[in-house]
């Protein structure tokens, strides 16, 4: 893996961990679905707009992407983030960075359980340790009065987004990357936009703080860093961009704690490290083996 495949690795990882910080400050302010479909509207009319300026354009898009805007705008955005913006109503963004970060050991157990994909013994071993390390850290937090029905909802939300991962695999080749990011925003936009009036009020207190909060969540971990994590799969793969998952859960308690003052208990630390090394493990476990050739006669 070359430094700039890392590089590229390491930022999506921190802005991805970035957006749940930022996601706690819009929603103690504004209503959640009704923010993200904003947020979404706003994020894939820039998109489009860019992807026009590079000269790409919907027409050129293959059937596999045309799926994936529709699976990525339904499940990731629509399900995966409208049921997270709503849980941090209730919960705190460093827990619901850690539950998100659980997804690619949800991908792993559905491959291998539904798909008949391989898991060579690392893996489940990875498996096991994550379950363990969310257990650690669930057992902690119950105990200290974190909301149940927003802890479920975060689950529920990593399962959507493992869902769309395994249908949407191979959507970065073929070019058209913007365009693909662009429009399948769009989607969860209008996907939300339908469903939010049912459930909320456009109910805002105006701050300094929601502005900046909600002006970073477009660009950044909305526009920014899906742009990153399509390049990054098309250079290197979905399996080795997926190892930077493994940053997430870390990256995500440490800005919620630097950035809200989110207090961290040993039960939170451990349970992270645990399911870092899981997700690691899980990861390495599908590289591909190294072929062995006979020695030369």
């Amino acid at each position: 893996m070359d430094i700039r495949a890392i590089l590229m690795g390491l930022g999506f990882a921190v802005m991805w961990a970035s957006a749940f910080t930022s996601t706690r400050m819009i929603v103690t302010e504004a209503p959640p679905l009704m923010s993200l479909a904003l947020r979404f509207a706003l994020s894939g009319v820039v998109g489009v707009l860019i992807a026009l300026a590079m000269k790409q354009t919907w027409r050129g898009l293959t059937r596999g992407q045309w799926r994936a805007v529709v699976v990525l705008g339904l499940c990731q955005n629509a399900l995966y983030l409208g049921l997270n913006w709503m849980a941090m109503q209730w919960i705190e963004a460093g827990l619901a960075s850690i539950i998100a970060a659980t997804m690619p050991l949800m991908v792993a157990f559905l491959g291998w359980t539904l798909m008949g994909e391989r898991l060579r013994r690392m893996g489940v071993v990875g498996l096991f340790l994550g379950v363990l390390g969310v257990g650690i850290i669930m057992g902690a937090r119950l105990q200290g009065g974190s909301d149940l029905t927003g802890i479920a909802m975060c689950f529920a939300a990593a399962l959507a987004l493992a869902v769309a991962t395994l249908t949407v695999r191979g959507a970065s080749s073929g070019g058209n990357v913007m365009m693909v990011v662009g429009l399948q925003m769009l989607v969860g936009s209008l996907t939300l936009g339908l469903i939010a009036p049912w459930f909320e009020t456009w109910d805002v207190i105006y701050t300094p703080c929601l502005v900046w909060a909600f002006l970073y969540t477009v660009i950044v971990p909305g526009l920014l860093a899906t742009f990153v994590w399509f390049l990054l799969v098309g250079r290197i793969g979905a399996v080795r961009a997926a190892t930077f998952h493994f940053l997430t859960p870390f990256f995500g308690v440490a800005i919620a704690a630097m950035l809200l003052g989110e207090d961290l208990g040993a039960g939170d630390v451990i349970g992270v490290a645990i399911i870092m090394v899981g997700i690691l493990a899980v990861q390495l476990s599908k590289a591909p083996l190294p072929v062995k050739r006979p020695p030369p006669s």
